[in-house]
């Protein structure tokens, strides 16, 4: 909970998160005030991996969203592999890694993309993403969706289509969602604030 008030559940999909699933979440997640900079409100999430079974619950609830709706997940380092391994494990389908730059061996595809002070550069190894499949790009947390984005372009260069983004928390405030609507893909966030 932040300011009092509990988060809203987005989803583009008509499955939801259970209140049980968003109350657990609520009491385990951390807020860790002015981190990594004054001003900011840090979501710490390694506390849901001390409770397995709270763990097993988030993996539940994600691949609910994607089941039978996607043919590979595409996870953003480092922290979109903490949930992406398993959404991927549990609906039997490859798990891509997309990296930052310098991080995997040749040959690379890779797309740019602008920071608020420079640009960064994220890649895959070319040949992972095959033409036509219908891709997931999971990370735990969308903000600006400036990353987020530049996966779906380095996805969609390779001939696949970007169905769904999923997130375990989303910052309504930050207005990332906005960037990825152009993509035409279901957006899910297991919680919202």
């Amino acid at each position: 909970m932040e300011n009092g008030k509990s988060p809203a559940i987005k989803s583009t999909n008509s499955k939801m998160a259970s209140q049980e699933l968003i109350s657990k979440l609520e009491n385990t997640i951390e807020n860790i005030a002015d981190f990594p900079i004054p001003g900011i409100q840090f979501k710490d999430i390694s506390p849901i991996f001390l409770d397995p079974q709270l763990y097993e619950e988030v993996i539940e609830d994600l691949v609910a969203f994607s089941k039978g709706k996607i043919d590979a997940v595409c996870g953003i380092e480092s922290r979109g592999y903490l949930f992406g391994i398993a959404i991927a494990v549990a609906l039997q389908v490859p798990f891509i890694l997309i990296r930052k730059k310098g991080k995997l061996p040749p040959p690379l595809v890779s797309e740019k993309y602008d920071l608020e002070y420079g640009s960064a550069e994220i890649e895959t190894r070319k040949g992972q993403i095959k033409k036509g499949q219908r891709i997931l790009i999971h990370d735990d947390l969308l903000a600006t969706g400036g990353t987020t984005e530049a996966a779906a372009k380095l996805v969609k260069k390779q001939g696949a289509k970007v169905v769904q983004f999923s997130f375990l928390i989303g910052l309504k405030d930050l207005k990332g969602e906005e960037r990825l609507k152009r993509f035409n893909a279901e957006i899910y966030h297991t919680l919202e604030y």
